[in-house]
């Protein structure tokens, strides 16, 4: 199963999702019941929805761009680390996302987030999009997962 941890540090989101921790566990909910790897697996990790302000700062400190951006995801290990805790059956801390309510759209702002956070987590499952392989995998990934909760806002 995959659990979320949702950390809210403006309260501008409560504006546009009344209830975000909600939000977010029906989301989880219907990936951990339509996804087999999801499932079998023990996963975590946290959601910080964050402003861009607070997300330049981080941008600034791990990526060295003094700039706010939409989403940033920070895993918690390596893709082999993440591999062989995956074959052991272990709990898994996948790492953490943040995400800057002043950058998602907000013409269709569910929509829009769903793609952001989804977007992360692929990221904390270690798909990349550097190569245009990588990209398509991790789009065909996203894609099916947003399809998925897409009908649970």
């Amino acid at each position: 199963m995959i659990k979320i941890n949702v950390l809210n540090h403006d309260k501008s989101w409560t504006k546009s999702i009344k209830k975000p921790k909600k939000f977010f566990d029906k989301k989880i909910k219907v990936l951990n019941k339509k996804n087999q790897f999801f499932f079998k697996n023990n996963f975590k990790f946290t959601i910080l929805l964050s402003n861009n302000k607070e997300i330049k700062f981080f941008n600034n400190k791990f990526r060295r761009r003094n700039k706010p951006t939409d989403i940033i995801s920070f895993p918690f290990q390596t893709n082999n680390e993440l591999k062989k805790k995956i074959r052991k059956k272990e709990k898994i801390y996948l790492g953490d996302i943040i995400i800057s309510i002043n950058k998602v759209k907000k013409k269709n702002f569910i929509k829009n987030l769903n793609i952001l956070w989804i977007h992360g987590l692929a990221h904390l499952l270690g798909y990349r999009h550097k190569k245009n392989s990588d990209f398509n995998k991790m789009y065909k990934f996203e894609r099916k997962l947003f399809n998925q909760v897409i009908n649970y806002d």
